[in-house]
């Protein structure tokens, strides 16, 4: 049975010019500028809520979020405070919006994906979200003073939502924008930089220890809040030159394999080592047998940190997968809550979770990303070398067979007991 011939005409030409078309009209490209992103779906499905703010929309992207919009008059009060302080509001509030006016085309460039604002309605949104957020830097360093009143300083909580809302991708401000109208609103008695007011509001953002010297940062160079943080990591490392220098040379290793987890490690013989006045909390290394590890806070907003950051990384063209690479050796070292505790113990990672709940967010950090230059694969062969050599390897096997289990210590006690009583017994003999 032959199946029946359509008895439509298809016109050739006429798909080949419409096809043209569309693909004339679907050029996509991609912007050198893009520096604020939406978290792609693959990556936010895996804790939604670490990506999207609490209280306060910063940007285009959350704006029209109906439970964000009670906060707007927060920000509202601290554009008038800030006005105020000067002699004349009216024309300070000209100057500010003037000024932004001709920065209003690189800031629109900065956010990659359709802003559904009118001009005059994003040029506002960028003065009165970037007061704000200047305003609560100077309100939190104690350069202007605190009404009693005030909002965000008289309620902890909010606080904590704002150290949640400024971290994420999807809620920055454009940092030009910042210093534009930190520079047009600074008093002449402040000596502090925007850098260092940012700084000081995120100190135990990663770490109690280890403080960022803001010389080591240039304006020019910072894209906003989120990727300021990042290069208060990555920035001050030397490691990251040497990584650099690596590639450049064909040396960076091709092939590397995951580490062993802390309780084999520990097993191996590998010591761990909490290292102080290091210049970032990347800076892991090893060397004869010690591992040296700079201190990680973990608290309620490191998740929503380590997230947003990795996705800036994913999402940022060229840019250095070091703080993925990060998140991926955590996970190797944690691979259960015992894990956790040894490198609780060594006083490694400063822990406010549960182990548990601790273990749970390294294992998955990282998942559906992709590292193409994995920035600890040379620590990890040397890592990985180590417990291959015969001894470290033996005294392994060793203690996870024999003392693994409290039965098993006890075992091997009452055995060692035995045999020093043999022994002693036939030395007197």
């Amino acid at each position: 049975m032959t199946t029946p011939v359509s008895d439509t005409v298809v016109d050739v030409e006429s798909l080949v010019a419409s096809m043209e078309n569309k693909m004339m009209g679907s050029q996509l490209r991609l912007s050198p500028d893009y520096c604020i992103f939406r978290t792609p779906t693959i990556l936010a499905r895996h804790s939604p809520s670490a990506y999207i703010p609490n209280c306060f929309a910063f940007g285009p992207f959350h704006r029209c979020q109906p439970n964000l919009k009670a906060t707007e008059k927060i920000k509202v009060k601290y554009l008038r405070e800030l006005l105020l302080r000067s002699s004349n509001p009216e024309a300070m509030l000209r100057e500010c919006l003037n000024s932004v006016k001709e920065i209003k085309g690189k800031a629109r460039d900065c956010y990659a994906g359709y802003i559904d604002l009118a001009e005059e309605e994003f040029l506002e949104m960028l003065v009165v979200d970037g007061c704000f957020i200047v305003e609560l830097f100077r309100k939190d360093a104690d350069v202007v003073a605190k009404e009693d009143d005030d909002p965000i300083f008289s309620m902890s909580c909010m606080l904590q939502f704002l150290n949640h809302d400024l971290i994420l991708l999807e809620n920055q401000i454009p940092w030009l924008v910042l210093q534009l109208l930190f520079d047009k609103t600074k008093a002449s008695t402040e000596t502090n930089s925007l850098v260092e007011l940012a700084l000081q509001f995120f100190r135990t953002m990663f770490s109690y220890e280890n403080p960022i010297n803001p010389s080591l940062f240039f304006e020019k160079e910072i894209k906003h809040i989120l990727d300021l943080l990042r290069l208060s990591l990555v920035l001050p490392s030397e490691e990251v030159e040497l990584y650099e220098r690596k590639k450049q040379l064909n040396k960076q290793p091709s092939e590397w394999q995951p580490i062993p987890s802390a309780t084999r490690l520990n097993e191996a013989g590998v010591k761990f080592r909490r290292v102080v006045n290091v210049k970032s909390i990347l800076d892991i290394k090893h060397s004869n047998g010690v591992l040296e590890i700079p201190s990680l806070l973990i608290q309620e907003t490191t998740e929503t940190i380590f997230r947003n950051l990795i996705s800036y990384e994913q999402c940022l063209p060229h840019c250095k997968p070091v703080f993925t690479s990060y998140a991926k050796i955590m996970d190797n070292l944690i691979d259960t809550p015992h894990d956790m505790e040894i490198l609780c113990k060594k006083v490694v990672l400063d822990n406010w979770l549960s182990p548990e709940d601790a273990t749970h967010f390294f294992n998955k950090l990282y998942n559906d990303t992709y590292v193409k230059d994995f920035y600890y694969a040379d620590l990890c062969n040397q890592l990985n070398d180590h417990c291959r050599k015969w001894l470290p390897k033996w005294r392994a096997a060793y203690v996870h067979n024999y003392f693994s289990k409290p039965w098993a210590i006890a075992a091997q006690i009452y055995a060692i007991i035995i045999l020093f009583l043999t022994v002693f017994q036939s030395f007197k003999k």
